[in-house]
């Protein structure tokens, strides 16, 4: 896969709806309710971070869920790229960028969302072929002057910031010319998540599918 094919991919991902939920889940048990929850609220896309043990599980489970379309979030290493799409994700997500996670979503076919916080890492990523990227940390890298700043003299680069978006600060961010969507853990606070509120999630993703962009 071509890192301008990447791009067209995660783009698709990026407009399926404003918020893509970031997802740390402990138990497997609970993912295939989580994610039809979200779905259910118009929130198809979703990220599951390798942050616990269960994440692998979690992203076989939620795979199954009709209408969801599974990433992973978390990206590290070409191990975790490949266990990802063996795990049945559809994109990957990395917090930053390194040739060898790079080389490993291109050789494994798997869309990367590759992070980048500064104009520099901007413009490599653009170097090599991806145009859609994640803005990350966003909130503590300037937030949504600062995208606003690196989409002035780069408009042919869009974005999914993500870190310290909230339903509060998401419209700003999706007003701006270069963001096609928001990554966001609100959607799924782990306190709903562990008593297995669904309808109350459904309500936090239709709420956040309202968004604006």
């Amino acid at each position: 896969m071509t890192p301008e094919h990447a791009s067209e991919l995660t783009a698709k991902v990026c407009a399926l709806a404003p918020v893509i939920p970031v997802l740390v889940v402990d138990d497997a048990s609970k993912a295939a309710d989580l994610a039809r929850a979200l779905v259910e609220g118009g929130l198809p896309a979703l990220e599951v971070t390798l942050r616990t043990p269960s994440a692998l599980d979690v992203i076989r489970e939620m795979a199954s869920v009709e209408g969801g379309v599974v990433g992973a979030g978390t990206l590290l290493s070409p191990k975790d790229v490949e266990a990802a799409k063996e795990a049945g994700a559809t994109f990957g997500v990395c917090p930053g960028a390194t040739d060898r996670i790079l080389d490993a979503c291109e050789a494994n076919d798997l869309p990367l969302l590759p992070a980048a916080a500064t104009a520099s890492e901007v413009l490599r990523l653009l170097d090599r072929g991806y145009s859609v990227q994640k803005f990350f940390p966003a909130e503590v890298n300037g937030g949504v002057p600062a995208l606003k700043a690196i989409g002035a003299p780069i408009p042919q680069v869009k974005f999914c910031p993500t870190g310290g978006v909230s339903l509060k600060n998401a419209p700003e961010y999706l007003a701006l010319s270069n963001t096609l969507c928001v990554g966001g853990s609100w959607v799924a606070p782990k306190e709903m998540v562990n008593s297995g509120d669904w309808a109350g999630i459904t309500r936090l993703a239709a709420e956040a599918a309202q968004l604006a962009r």
